[in-house]
């Protein structure tokens, strides 16, 4: 039977992708092999890639392509041999920066949109009036939204300075500018009976570290057990978003539950405190995803809100406590300070504390 094997990166993690028709012997031996997991947007089985499993699959760096290469390979057919080429030098320069495998796909889908529309003139002569006549075309005729127009700008940017290195080639290309939407909280009634809603203690735990700390999804499902230390009533976040890592505190009330949690676990984790049902690797991004969802409709709680809002409750329930806005920023791990003043607008505190005039005029008998 013929099969193929790749190098590629799951997320952030080298593991080797099996390619191979349906077959339900080469199935279950897989299955076998620790570590191996079923990707259906891959369409194949994905393996740790280690010395080990390099030698049984008798893989070398020649002879493994990567899945963005082979995503190229794939969705370029009807690109000319040029902007194909172009199209793999932006990647390669991508991959050399180290951006994060979620920033490469979007920056290479984006790019895409525009080597498609080039049919064969070649992308790399396309001046500055060329591409704000193209990304009029995306606000008029395509009508696409403020955050797909920075999406595909930063995108083209990076293309042009960092592969070209054509300095301030976007400088007469206006930005859209990005609508202020505010953050969608919990107030803590709500928060106590989301809480009360989850009957399973893994679920919970799960639940409770991200509310607790102000965790991202990613962050949760990727903590490690190593990353909890009780000693110093801190949590480790490694690498989170933007490459950072940072230390927020750990909850007593979380210890506690964690505890409990781990105890009562009939196959203890090996690395990740939250597991999926392969045993060593993390517990999947959806999956918590749906959990909270399931909980939110439980507890009867109507809000259009996500697993991220338990994020944006613990800022906005730590700024109504009084707490200082630039350490509500270190904890939350963003870059800038803009970033983390949204909650200002939405923290009841701050607008308890500023009357209406109508209620003066009531107070002073006008009315």
């Amino acid at each position: 039977m013929s099969i193929s094997y790749h190098l590629i990166t799951h997320r952030n993690k080298p593991r080797i992708l099996l390619c191979f028709a349906h077959h339900k012997e080469w199935n279950e031996r897989i299955k076998k092999v620790p570590g191996a997991a079923w990707s259906s947007s891959l369409k194949g089985w994905h393996i740790p890639d280690t010395e080990e499993n390099r030698k049984k699959c008798k893989l070398t760096p020649d002879t493994a392509l990567s899945v963005q290469q082979q995503k190229v390979q794939r969705s370029s057919i009807h690109l000319s041999f040029n902007n194909k080429s172009q199209l793999l030098l932006y990647l390669e320069q991508l991959a050399l920066k180290k951006y994060s495998l979620s920033t490469l796909q979007t920056y290479r889908n984006e790019f895409m949109q525009l080597l498609q529309l080039l049919g064969t003139a070649h992308v790399q002569d396309l001046t500055p009036e060329h591409l704000k006549r193209y990304m009029l075309y995306c606000v008029v005729k395509l009508e696409l939204s403020e955050n797909t127009l920075h999406s595909r700008l930063n995108a083209f940017k990076f293309y042009f300075e960092q592969v070209l290195k054509k300095e301030k080639f976007f400088f007469d290309i206006p930005r859209s500018k990005k609508q202020l939407q505010l953050p969608k909280v919990l107030n803590e009634v709500e928060i106590g009976r989301l809480f009360k809603a989850i009957s399973n203690l893994k679920h919970k735990a799960i639940v409770f570290t991200a509310y607790s700390a102000g965790l991202r999804v990613s962050e949760v499902v990727h903590l490690k057990l190593a990353d909890i230390d009780s000693k110093r009533m801190t949590l480790f976040i490694q690498q989170a978003k933007g490459k950072k890592d940072r230390y927020v505190n750990l909850s007593p009330v979380l210890l506690d539950i964690l505890r409990s949690y781990l105890k009562k676990q009939e196959q203890k984790p090996k690395t990740y405190l939250f597991e999926g049902q392969i045993h060593g690797e993390p517990y999947s991004i959806r999956s918590a995803q749906q959990l909270f969802i399931d909980a939110k409709n439980k507890a009867g709680i109507a809000k259009n809100i996500s697993f991220h809002g338990l994020r944006h409750s613990f800022a906005t329930h730590l700024l109504e406590k009084g707490v200082d806005i630039k350490y509500i920023k270190d904890i939350l791990g963003h870059f800038d300070i803009k970033t983390t003043e949204r909650y200002v607008h939405v923290a009841r505190k701050t607008l308890v504390n500023i009357g209406s005039p109508l209620d003066d005029l009531h107070e002073k008998g006008f009315l």
